[in-house]
């Protein structure tokens, strides 16, 4: 089989696991293609995401890698063990790997804190407010490529509807309250909408006011992804370039820190949604 074109960022994140444990047990790229019997270079393909490899083959490596974790190596073994392709997977080559990427995150993921700005969190938006978003794209997107887009956020929303849904948190500025994407109607529906969903199990959405005044991470939207193992955690950015993952330890834990910080400065769940309410009504 071929190397793969466009590994996923779940693939790539295996085989990142896959290339830590190596180096850390000191095993060189010879060593670990003598253990599974192939040519060496089969081994950075591998931990590139680019060439699949089977559940036992990730446990042979990690036992000879002495990894004494064998939580994480039940893991990753289900990880390489995964065949069904996610609803995501029929936009491929029609939307940009990255949109996909959050997909495969949101599904495999056991929880969810976000923090934005500027805009509502995708996972709480209604369709006709993402229509009103879409729209300010710059140039202007085709229709085709805007209804691929849309249909893709509204299908992200079945995590929630799921038989084992994940956590689901949203710290939002007041700012992103008040933008009236779509006009006054769409904007009170939106907010409506966000009000029903906080009345979800597992779901508890923060509002930063204006009065608490500046904040760490000021005008930038992330999302924590946390894992069955919160080694495997990711944190995912948007930009106006696209979404970049981060799964450093060092990463991880500033931005898990950061989310604390976010949530001292934002009003209880009863208060936000007082204040959703109130912005509301002035529409």
């Amino acid at each position: 089989m071929p190397p793969r074109s466009t590994p996923t960022a779940r693939q790539q994140r295996l085989g990142a696991e896959l290339r830590r444990l190596r180096e850390q047990s000191g095993t060189t790229v010879q060593q670990a293609a003598a253990l599974l019997g192939v040519d060496r270079t089969r081994i950075p393909n591998i931990e590139s995401g680019r060439i699949g490899i089977s559940a036992e083959r990730v446990r042979t490596l990690a036992f000879n890698y002495d990894c004494p974790d064998t939580a994480l190596v039940d893991v990753l073994a289900a990880m390489a063990g995964e065949r069904d392709k996610g609803w995501w997977e029929r936009h491929r080559g029609v939307l940009p790997p990255g949109l996909l990427d959050i997909c495969e995150l949101e599904h495999h993921c056991v929880a969810l804190h976000t923090a934005v700005t500027t805009h509502i969190p995708g996972l709480l938006q209604t369709e006709e407010h993402a229509r009103a978003v879409f729209g300010t794209a710059h140039p202007p997107l085709p229709e085709a490529d805007l209804q691929a887009r849309l249909a893709l956020r509204m299908n992200r929303r079945r995590i929630f509807t799921r038989e084992r849904p994940p956590s689901y948190e949203a710290v939002v500025h007041e700012a992103a309250l008040r933008m009236q994407f779509g006009g006054p109607k769409v904007a009170r529906a939106q907010l409506e909408h966000i009000l029903a969903e906080s009345e979800r199990d597992r779901t508890t959405i923060r509002v930063i006011p204006f009065t608490a005044g500046g904040f760490p991470g000021a005008g930038q939207s992330f999302t924590y992804a946390a894992a069955e193992m919160s080694r495997l955690d990711t944190v995912q950015l948007d930009s106006s370039h696209g979404s970049m993952l981060l799964d450093s330890h060092m990463q991880l834990s500033r931005y898990r820190g950061l989310l604390e910080r976010l949530r001292t400065l934002s009003l209880s769940v009863t208060a936000s949604r007082d204040a959703v309410r109130a912005i509301a009504r002035d529409l």
